[in-house]
């Protein structure tokens, strides 16, 4: 008999396309499969979980759900060797039911391998919307190194852009305070892409703090980061005396980003059609910007 993850992942080659299971066959395993009642406190969630956070609010909808209804679908589990049951599929109804204390709940129980395990659990996960890009970054990672898959070859398995993969699994190396951020929903996948392109790490957290403080959009984090990097490039400096420019470089990292930042300000405010016109003065003691704004247009 295949096992339940073989059209995701056929004999091992890499190149090798998905084997589908049979519609019957699927359906057969599943009747044949005895519904029984396990003990709650006997189970234990699913080590090889990609989900680290479990919305509260969604989990009281599925529990008042389940209290009205009863439970649908009975959780997938495994005996482990300590005499407990882990789950395998079905995470949130189980947390559900546990938040109605019950003391038993419906379970189908499987004879699976570490391997079968997080596959299943990882795949059913990546076929929620619900992941953050970071979860679904470390399903992908965690899939390729089970299987020893390219990421072409995963991309093949799952029906996705190989592009799609390489662009998550890219997140990783992001600092674990901006993973964090992703995780919390506090900035968007669009936003810790755009920080990739800073590649001082320092720099990428000063701008993450900026992000949420601000409460900056994709573009305005976008014109930040490209004020940051090519300081040189905007036309307010190109009319700046040469010697500013050529101290600029000697200019610390943390006078850059304020500088940087006023600038990006002032050019929001010549692209809501407001003219402004700026003076700016480099002493020995500090940098001086003037700014003149008509009070007509």
């Amino acid at each position: 008999m295949k096992s339940p993850f073989s059209r995701f992942f056929g004999g091992g080659n890499k190149t090798e396309p998905i084997v589908e299971i049979e519609v019957e066959q699927e359906e057969t395993v599943r009747a044949a499969e005895e519904v029984i009642q396990l003990p709650i406190n006997q189970i234990v969630p699913n080590r090889f979980q990609p989900r680290t956070i479990f919305d509260d609010g969604k989990i009281e909808e599925l529990s008042r759900t389940i209290h009205t209804h009863g439970v649908i679908q009975p959780i997938v589990v495994r005996k482990t060797m300590d005499n407990q049951y882990e789950i395998i599929a079905g995470e949130r109804r189980y947390r559900a039911m546990k938040k109605l204390q019950w003391v038993e709940v419906p379970a189908i129980v499987r004879n699976l391998t570490d391997k079968e395990t997080a596959s299943i659990a990882l795949i059913e996960n990546l076929q929620r919307e619900e992941l953050t890009a970071i979860e679904e970054a470390v399903a992908y990672q965690q899939l390729l190194e089970l299987h020893e898959l390219t990421q072409e070859a995963l991309a093949q398995r799952l029906g996705k852009g190989q592009s799609t993969i390489a662009n998550k699994i890219r997140l990783l190396k992001l600092p674990q305070e901006v993973q964090q951020a992703i995780l919390k929903r506090e900035i968007s996948e669009r936003h810790a892409r755009a920080l990739i392109a800073i590649k001082e790490q320092s720099l990428q957290l000063d701008t993450l703090q900026q992000i949420i403080e601000n409460d900056w959009n994709v573009r305005q984090l976008e014109e930040h980061i490209h004020l940051l990097l090519h300081p040189l490039d905007e036309e307010q400096l190109e009319e700046a005396p040469r010697k500013v420019k050529s101290k600029r470089k000697a200019i610390s990292k943390d006078v850059r980003i304020a500088l940087n930042t006023i600038k990006q300000s002032l050019s929001m405010v010549t692209k809501s059609g407001i003219t402004v016109k700026t003076e700016e003065e480099d002493t020995e003691e500090y940098y001086q910007i003037t700014v003149k704004i008509p009070k007509k247009k």
